[in-house]
């Protein structure tokens, strides 16, 4: 059963009367602080860390343009960089830091097996849920040069849609305005190239590693179910599954799946930790899963 909304977030004033709250069924309860003592996705804590955030966005959001994504989507739906298992790719990427995450400083490898383990713990029967957690972030390897190279900016951070109005919840939305689709009327409306209702696999997202993902998963027929596809594609979708912004462009089938992915970013988002995983104990289940 699909179970009610997630907990507020972090930087938002929890409401106690709210009686839907999402109810985990391991006892899942979120740590106070991230790895570095702060709240988690606190982007106005000072620190030299959150200046290089803050500098991270304000060139993702000038350059992240409907055109730009238009252009990546066609260059990398080739998908003729490389080929590779899952977990030569999860390896992979134990050579990035994500710089966009104010919460984690730990090879992308641990975070992957935090959130992976985490929702096996609470949802034993899901293993498409498992899955999702270990693969979510594998479009990352767009960092290496294997894979192009790419800028950060291009890889990592929140993700929002293209073609429409900034939605002011966007993370360090005043960034937006040395965008040119901030200026252009085509782009810069409520609905902009969209219909109301029209479907989010309808709508160009900005470009990472989120798409990337999705891309490789659907053009390599995956049997992950549309949920676990919904996952990868938008868990870094903060404005929608936080914010509860752009509904207008939601279908009643996104619904069904917007409850799976409240319910996986809180592992997402909570599971990043300094406690270390056992690699090489976890990696047999996860290979069945892979082989499934």
């Amino acid at each position: 059963p699909l179970l009610g909304d997630a907990q507020t977030h972090p930087n938002e004033k929890a409401n106690e009367e709210t009686p839907n709250e999402l109810v985990l069924d391991g006892g899942f309860e979120a740590p106070d602080s991230n790895a570095f003592g702060h709240a988690f996705r606190d982007y106005e804590k000072e620190s030299e860390r959150q200046a290089g955030v803050e500098e991270f966005y304000r060139i993702n959001h000038i350059n992240q343009t409907y055109d730009f994504v238009l252009r990546k989507r066609e260059e990398y739906g080739k998908l003729e960089r490389a080929e590779m298992s899952i977990w030569e790719c999860c390896e992979l990427l134990n050579e990035f830091v994500d710089e966009s995450d104010p919460d984690l400083d730990e090879p992308q490898i641990e975070h992957l097996l935090q959130t992976a383990e985490a929702i096996r713990r609470d949802y034993p029967d899901e293993d498409w849920l498992h899955l999702t957690g270990l693969i979510h972030d594998l479009g990352k390897v767009l960092l290496h040069p294997n894979f192009g190279a790419e800028p950060q900016w291009a890889v990592v951070g929140d993700t929002y849609p293209l073609g429409c109005a900034f939605d002011k919840s966007i993370v360090h939305h005043e960034h937006f305005k040395g965008n040119p689709d901030y200026y252009n009327p085509k782009y810069n409306t409520k609905y902009g190239v969209y219909s109301e209702k029209c479907g989010l696999e309808n709508v160009i997202i900005s470009w990472g590693h989120d798409e990337y993902m999705h891309m490789v998963a659907t053009m390599n027929n995956t049997t992950l179910p549309p949920a676990g596809l919904f996952i990868i594609r938008f868990h870094s979708f903060y404005a929608l599954h936080r914010a509860g912004e752009y509904k207008h462009l939601m279908k009643d089938e996104d619904y069904k799946m917007l409850e799976w992915l409240k319910i996986f970013n809180k592992y997402d988002l909570y599971s990043k930790s300094k406690v270390r995983v056992d690699v090489e104990a976890v990696k047999p289940y996860y290979q069945s899963l892979i082989n499934k």
